[in-house]
């Protein structure tokens, strides 16, 4: 691993160490998590399947090892370095690979490929049909988020500030771009996405940047948020999750920042607003929903960025990002629950515990199923469809729920 992204690691290490003593002095107020209270819910949400990935005594690092779904299959890997692939339908493990790596950063999946990254720097490249490795390849930088896959290209972030461009064929480099790392930046980095000729990607200075696929230029590179503040702390401005592409428009979030509408061209901001995510958004047709740093879901429109809906009920509870159904939009949290809400009004619609262990990637939703991994690696697939007959006929009501202490505090 570089010294630069060494030196980063430690950082971020520092800060989370100092935000865990925060967070345990009995002299400063924290934060508590929103108590989940009594809900009637007007989704039918019943657990299909349940797996795993053999990561029961990792750390809980807080690793971007979240789920992809290819075909019907969906892949999922550990920190220990297990890889499973996983027929969405049944639950059925297809096939089990291990790199003996600790992995942090994945899955990414097509019809060729399943990619997962590590924390010592390595990528490697499997096969869908039975997990043999075709290839595996060394960046010298912690990857802590899923690769992008096109035909002619593989877009990956790592933790020095670098984002790489490599052959689907064997992994060689095909050309590199590099972004500033600040002093001090949350733990942490932002899936590439590919669109058109462009790979489109935000850094932890809070820029987005977008190169040509073909060699590598920068197409443009728009400022979402400058660094303000007099500490360090106040200065994070990470962008660490991924932008979103629909037709000619970007959408991004970052911390302590702002949420904006680029144009896919040009990178010219046409919106913004301020917000702070280091989770992230996602979109359907007319919308963006944010799951806020503090916990809040807001649904802007995305043609303007007019506020929607902002529910609250689910403050300090650490959400993942958001995902979209037809009706709903379904997030986690900090003590494996799962909420789904309505998607006109914001109303929470349903909510199903997953266990006690942190849930901190994006649920993924494949037709009227939701597939979420938590911490440990426990994958739990739910079949989510509405209510019939009367209203309240046949709805189940919630029970009140203790919500305990965040992880950091215990």
């Amino acid at each position: 691993m570089s010294t630069q992204s060494t030196h980063v690691l430690a950082v971020a290490s520092a800060l989370a160490a100092l935000l865990g003593v925060a967070a345990c002095s009995k002299d400063k107020s924290i934060d508590q998590p929103a108590k989940l209270t009594p809900l009637t819910a007007s989704l039918r949400v019943q657990r299909v399947w349940t797996a795993s990935v053999d990561d029961k005594r990792a750390v809980a690092l807080r690793l971007g090892l979240g789920l992809s779904v290819a075909g019907n299959r969906v892949y999922a890997a550990g920190h220990r370095g297990d890889i499973v692939a996983i027929d969405v339908a049944s639950g059925r493990i297809l096939w089990r690979a291990r790199t003996r790596a600790p992995l942090s950063g994945g899955t990414a999946a097509s019809a060729e490929l399943v990619l997962v990254g590590s924390s010592d720097g390595q990528l490697f490249a499997l096969n869908p049909a039975d997990g043999a490795i075709r290839w595996k390849v060394r960046l010298n930088g912690e990857v802590l988020a899923p690769a992008a896959i096109a035909e002619r290209l593989i877009a990956v972030r790592t933790v020095d500030g670098k984002l790489h461009a490599l052959s689907p064929s064997d992994g060689h480099e095909l050309w590199s771009q590099e972004q500033q790392v600040p002093r001090l930046s949350l733990r942490g980095t932002a899936r590439p996405v590919i669109a058109g000729d462009l790979v489109l990607c935000g850094f932890d200075n809070g820029k987005v940047l977008a190169a040509n696929t073909n060699d590598g230029s920068v197409q443009w590179e728009a400022t979402i948020t400058p660094p303000h503040g007099r500490t360090e702390l106040e200065r994070l401005a990470d962008i660490d999750s991924s932008v979103r592409v629909s037709g000619e428009d970007v959408f991004t979030v970052g911390f302590q920042g702002r949420v904006a509408m680029l144009a896919l061209e040009t990178g010219q901001i046409w919106w913004s607003h301020e917000a702070s995510s280091f989770r992230g958004l996602t979109l359907d047709d007319d919308a963006l929903y944010v799951a806020t740093a503090d916990g809040e879901l807001v649904a802007l429109k995305a043609r303007t960025g007019a506020e929607i809906w902002r529910q609250k009920a689910l403050l300090h509870r650490g959400l993942s990002a958001p995902a979209t159904m037809d009706t709903a939009v379904v997030t986690a949290d900090f003590q494996g629950y799962v909420h789904w809400l309505d998607k006109a009004s914001g109303a929470l619609a349903a909510r199903a515990s997953t266990g006690k262990v942190r849930i901190s990637t994006a649920p993924v939703v494949v037709g009227n199923m939701v597939l979420v991994i938590n911490d440990r690696g426990r994958i739990s697939a739910f079949r989510v469809t509405p209510h019939t007959g009367p209203a309240g006929a046949g709805r189940k009501t919630l029970p009140e729920t203790p919500a305990p202490q965040p992880e950091e505090s215990k």
